[in-house]
């Protein structure tokens, strides 16, 4: 819901109207059904509206507070907005609109910033109090809705989309050589920088202050994941009973809304879930699927096709049920709209994202994603049985390190990047943001192997699940469309930290006894125990079908690993290993090359490094050229 803009200038310079414009346009894709403006001596804030809740003039934003002393612009979507109004009402507070967007001015107005914390929902928030004259931004527990900033120490300026801030006349663009390291390292960011130098995102669960005092931006966590504490008394079926009871509450939460809201389907437990409690709140939930052409696919990925279990799910909840098949040729003509929306390069192969979404836009202005299932209910387990018997927190890191250098190994760096960018770079920083990524317990000289499984759960959360978010924000409101996500209701995460992963892992016992030295292939070996969400799938049990409940885990991705051997391939070469390669001023040539062939002639499965060469390309062009596409 909406895209959010402001800017800040510590010495009260006065804002243009015009300059405040020309950032919300920017994004005006986040926000097509209108625009909204408040300027005061030093500050702006601008506001792209996408109707979702009280689409009257009453829930337009900037908002104020009816004491007059707080302006916001917020976007997102608070679940539990109606209990606080009535709490707020109580307390001699006045409401002119059903919004949510009110609930926050006259929450900030009663409780102050400290009112951040009680929101259960999405969001993205820049409050000004007028009195103080202080700019508050907060952003919500998992950070599901983006904000970016960019300090220079006289000004600040946000914004949902760094394409806003790049609208500011005294920003230019420069390439952060240490965010480069980091993505090609881990095909994300572990840390908040972003390969624009100078841009950072705000933390999740944070808020921060900025006055005229300000010197330095300090974030200030009001909220963390904890795994670490599991209620070991709780039984199976007490898990399991209470699991479905807030599953079904937090789907039933974020059905509210005022214009249709919708589900993807993929096929696979999490969204089956999340169709099957929400198609029995409507009468005939859209639901859509997106499918891959497969008549030139061969090996593991001519399982990639989840169009005959989306079908049978939509057959049997009665959805109205919507298609769309990708082949290869879908990649070419999306690449560029794709790393433009993203800006800020993050996990996978996401063009299927911006396809789905943009069929789903169509029918629906809310569509219910399912992410977030695996990471709470241990999801990945052929990820965890990898590292759950290490015998020291430093083996846990050598292991768990290994698995998330998924694109380029610190070793090969040198032949990965030109010699000037090395020589930039810091070879040992990408070991250290990950290791900083933990909270261990340090008096604990033994972890077991349930500990070290919920360290992966804590780590996941932190790091692949926030990746994950963001492509789901930004390629949905590319197409005006919001996705909201109902594993990340605030009752149901605190459970679910709470669940032993005895519990969440069906194998976890059996997998303790195996020795895995007796494995030639420890990859058979995890992908046998194939037993994550456990207590999930016993909880949905009876909603959905038995083989979609017991179906193997598979991840939402198109064919690539056939398509870049196939019709791709040319495309790939053109697009990598030519004189026009603006990547190539950073990226080595002959390591790519190296890649591209080993992928299309020996095949090497290099489908995730070849996806992030391409998208660093786009990301050169469009930013860094200003070209066109």
């Amino acid at each position: 819901m909406c895209g959010i803009v402001g800017i800040y200038n510590l010495n009260r310079e006065p804002i243009a109207h015009q300059r405040l414009k020309s950032m919300a346009d920017a994004i005006a894709h986040r926000g097509p059904d209108g625009e909204g403006y408040f300027i005061a001596e030093g500050i702006g804030l601008a506001h792209r509206r996408l109707s979702i809740l009280d689409i009257s003039s009453n829930g337009a934003q900037p908002m104020t507070s009816k004491d007059g002393q707080w302006t916001i612009v917020f976007n997102g979507c608070i679940y539990n907005y109606l209990e606080l109004k009535q709490e707020l009402q109580r307390k001699g507070h006045q409401f002119i609109s059903s919004s949510d967007t009110e609930v926050i001015s006259e929450g900030l107005a009663a409780y102050g910033p400290s009112f951040f914390e009680r929101l259960n929902g999405m969001f993205a928030v820049g409050a000004w109090h007028h009195q103080e004259e202080v700019l508050y931004l907060s952003r919500d527990r998992y950070g599901i809705k983006p904000l970016y900033y960019w300090f220079t120490g006289k000004a600040l300026v946000f914004a949902s989309e760094i394409k806003a801030i790049m609208q500011h006349p005294s920003f230019s663009v420069k390439l952060n050589m240490g965010a480069l390291n980091e993505y090609f390292t881990f095909q994300n960011m572990f840390t908040y920088r972003t390969l624009f130098d100078g841009v950072e995102m705000l933390p999740p669960a944070n808020t921060v202050k900025i006055s005229t005092h300000t010197t330095e931006i300090k974030h200030q966590a009001w909220w963390d994941y904890n795994f670490s504490e599991p209620d070991q008394k709780i039984s199976f079926e007490d898990a399991k009973n209470e699991t479905e009871r807030l599953f079904k509450n937090a789907v039933s939460r974020q059905m509210i809304a005022d214009v249709p809201v919708g589900s993807y389907l993929s096929g696979g437990m999490d969204s089956g879930s999340i169709t099957a409690i929400a198609s029995s709140h409507v009468d005939r939930l859209a639901t859509f699927t997106c499918g891959f052409d497969m008549s030139e696919v061969t090996g593991v990925e001519a399982n990639y096709d989840e169009r005959r279990d989306a079908e049978l799910m939509a057959n049997h909840f009665k959805t109205e049920h919507y298609e769309q098949v990708l082949n290869a040729g879908d990649i070419k003509w999306s690449l560029p709209r794709v790393v433009h929306h993203l800006e800020d390069l993050r996990v996978g192969m996401s063009y299927p994202n911006y396809y789905i979404s943009r069929l789903a836009s169509k029918f629906v202005k809310v569509c219910l994603q399912g992410t977030g299932g695996d990471e709470l209910f241990g999801g990945y387990p052929w990820r965890y049985y990898r590292v759950f018997q290490s015998v020291s927190q430093k083996e846990y890191f050598n292991n768990y390190y290994d698995f998330w250098q998924r694109l380029v190994p610190d070793t090969e760096k040198n032949q990965l990047f030109t010699r000037e960018v090395f020589g930039q770079i810091d070879l040992n920083e990408p070991r250290q943001i990950f290791e900083r990524v933990f909270t261990f317990n340090d008096s604990l000289k033994y972890q077991s192997p349930e500990q070290h499984i919920n360290n992966s759960l804590y780590f996941e959360s932190k790091t692949f699940l926030p990746g994950l978010f963001l492509v789901g924000d930004k390629l949905a409101m590319a197409n005006g469309l919001e996705e909201r996500f109902p594993f990340m209701d605030n009752d149901l995460v605190n459970f679910a930290q709470k669940i032993p992963i005895k519990h969440k892992l069906g194998n976890l016992e059996a997998m303790k006894r195996i020795n895995e030295n007796q494995f030639g292939n420890k990859r058979k070996l995890y992908q046998e125990f194939d037993d994550g969400k456990n207590v999930l799938r016993k909880a949905m049990m009876g909603f959905m079908p038995d083989k979609i409940i017991n179906r193997q885990k598979q991840g939402f991705s198109a064919p690539d690993e056939s398509w870049y051997r196939g019709e791709n391939a040319n495309y790939i070469k053109e697009l990598l290993l030519s004189k026009k390669t603006i990547s190539s001023d950073f990226i080595s040539q002959d390591y790519i090359k190296k890649i591209v062939n080993e992928h299309i002639n020996d095949h090497v499965n290099h489908r995730l490094l070849i996806w992030s060469f391409m998208n660093f390309e786009w990301w050169c062009k469009i930013f860094l050229n200003n070209e066109k596409y």
